[in-house]
């Protein structure tokens, strides 16, 4: 058995597709252009380069883009300010603020700053309330791609037996939630679990989100399971840079059913879902309909 691969980049640009045309309809029927503020502290190398290619991806759908980018020096009181700024901006319907801040800087404080309805990153503790209690929030955009691609390989997820190695508030916990909210049985899993190896085997999605390279092998999944690879881990092999994921890529691509690569698989849906986050909340605030298809 080959795996099926699920091509993220391609998925994500369906995706960015459908944003686009949703924020062209908006701005002839309404005259609405959704914004996205993103807010950058300091010079960290791959923040830049994701605040960049974020821009990017804005400005192609059609969005306004609203840069803010500041010194690492920058006072707590100065940065919650200009967060307040941007929940006052009726033209920002996103708010993204760039992580890791600087050391000096209490990142869930800064975090909590930002308006609920304008949290595109579903990082803001009201909004992790409303998914765990199945309530409408912004959702995290890495979980919220991984879901729709699970959704469009399986059809319906109810039933299915779903197990998330991983528990960060980022992917792990909110990746549980929505595999609830979609009727799967859900085990959360993690490096402390006993016998990894067996609860991973008994899975039929199988959402890898743990951060350590080629943690999960092709031993650990059942024939025929859907492997979902949220890893991203730099490793040098044979003396070259080399990216990998969570997944051991290779053997579990012998075994399962449709499996994500990596690059090339949950990375690009992470900013696809940024934008329909971005265009979800610009929807939700004019109180109109919001777009089938690119929300939990």
């Amino acid at each position: 058995m080959t795996a099926k691969v699920i091509d993220g980049k391609a998925f994500a640009a369906g995706v960015r597709a459908q944003v686009a045309a949703h924020v062209t309809r908006l701005k002839e029927e309404n005259g609405i252009q959704p914004g996205l503020a993103v807010v950058l502290v300091g010079e960290d190398p791959a923040s830049k380069v994701y605040v960049k290619n974020k821009h990017a991806s804005t400005i192609e759908v059609g969005m306004a883009s609203f840069e803010h980018r500041r010194d690492a020096s920058i006072s707590e009181a100065e940065l919650l300010a200009l967060i307040d700024q941007l929940n006052a901006d009726p033209k920002v319907h996103g708010i993204l603020v760039q992580l890791p801040l600087p050391g000096h800087l209490n990142s869930e404080l800064v975090i909590n700053r930002i308006d609920p309805a304008k949290d595109v990153d579903g990082f803001h503790i009201s909004n992790v309330g409303l998914l765990g209690t199945g309530q409408k929030s912004m959702v995290p955009c890495t979980p919220l791609g991984c879901l729709m691609m699970l959704r469009d390989h399986h059809g319906k997820l109810a039933g299915l037996n779903a197990v998330v190695v991983g528990r960060s508030n980022i992917v792990g916990k909110p990746m549980a939630q929505l595999l609830l909210g979609d009727s799967c049985t859900v085990t959360i899993a993690h490096s402390w679990t006993k016998d990894l190896a067996e609860v991973c085997k008994r899975a039929d999605i199988l959402v890898a989100a743990v951060g350590r390279p080629e943690m999960i092998t092709g031993e650990m999944v059942r024939p025929g399971a859907t492997v979902i690879d949220v890893g991203i881990n730099r490793i040098e092999r044979d003396g070259k840079a080399k990216l990998v994921g969570d997944v051991h890529y290779e053997s579990a691509a012998a075994v399962a059913g449709a499996i994500t690569p990596v690059p090339g698989g949950v990375g690009p849906m992470t900013i696809a879902c940024l934008l329909a986050n971005t265009l979800t909340a610009c929807c939700r605030a004019n109180g109109l309909a919001e777009p089938e298809g690119l929300t939990a």
